[in-house]
């Protein structure tokens, strides 16, 4: 027989969050206090939080990392922000509604939020140096909304980006003014000081969905900066944004 879950008691609940391992407990408490609802499913929270290079093969080619939440946590982090903003400015255009949403989403605004958040606190990584300039902490607030979505379903993660991510760390104002597309930023630069600016896949490591790229970017033939990521798209941003860095562009 079918009992509604509000007739069934707490007690088994919490008698449950006595099994669980130290570092659950603590992981389930601090996500409590960051999301402001106790996760369910704390597994789904732990992988969410696993970069593919700590994660195991379970599959041919697939691994328990925190990328297939990422995919998903992405598509509706996207699809709500859309919502919000079609709502907010009712006289924009579409193409000032992608460009902000696409600011918003953007790799470097998300690696932000995750550490105003604290996320990074919880990442299981390797010490590679070579993803000093990752988005991995990005992707792991992504794969976290992702396991809010399978944990408690849609209008909870909604609930949480809307009333604890855009209320309180997301200035859109400020946003309307910041440039993150810095693949842009470098080739303006480069058309506008002459400079000859070219992004070069230096290596590909894995197979499949392991598959990593490492983009370099060279300027005027020598190589400035260079990042890793899973996607080459990325990978280039990544060492645009490097690259920005390096050479003092705003």
């Amino acid at each position: 027989m079918y009992f509604p879950y509000s007739l069934i008691s707490p007690i088994p609940l919490l008698m449950f969050d006595l099994f669980l391992p130290p570092h659950e407990k603590k992981l389930k408490s601090s996500l409590k206090n960051i999301l402001g609802i106790s996760p369910k499913n704390i597994t789904l929270y732990t992988q969410a939080f696993r970069h593919n290079s700590v994660a195991k093969e379970i599959k041919e080619g697939v691994k328990d990392s925190n990328e297939r939440l990422e995919y998903l946590g992405d598509s509706v982090l996207n699809a709500v922000i859309a919502d919000y903003l079609f709502r907010k400015f009712p006289y924009k255009d579409e193409g000032f509604l992608t460009k902000m949403r696409s600011k918003i989403v953007s790799r470097n605004h998300l690696n932000q939020l995750a550490l105003k958040l604290g996320l990074n606190k919880f990442l299981s990584q390797t010490n590679d140096p070579n993803l000093k300039f990752s988005s991995m902490n990005g992707d792991a607030f992504e794969a976290l909304i992702g396991a809010i979505y399978m944990d408690k379903g849609f209008y909870a993660a909604q609930n949480f980006i809307l009333n604890r991510i855009l209320k309180f760390h997301v200035d859109v104002e400020k946003i309307l003014l910041t440039e993150t597309d810095f693949k842009s930023k470098l080739i303006e630069w480069s058309q506008r000081e002459r400079q000859e600016v070219r992004f070069t896949v230096v290596e590909e490591q894995g197979n499949g969905y392991d598959k990593q790229f490492m983009i370099a970017v060279m300027v005027q033939g020598e190589a400035v900066a260079q990042a890793q990521h899973f996607s080459k798209k990325k990978a280039e941003q990544l060492s645009a944004e490097a690259t920005c860095i390096k050479l003092g562009i705003t």
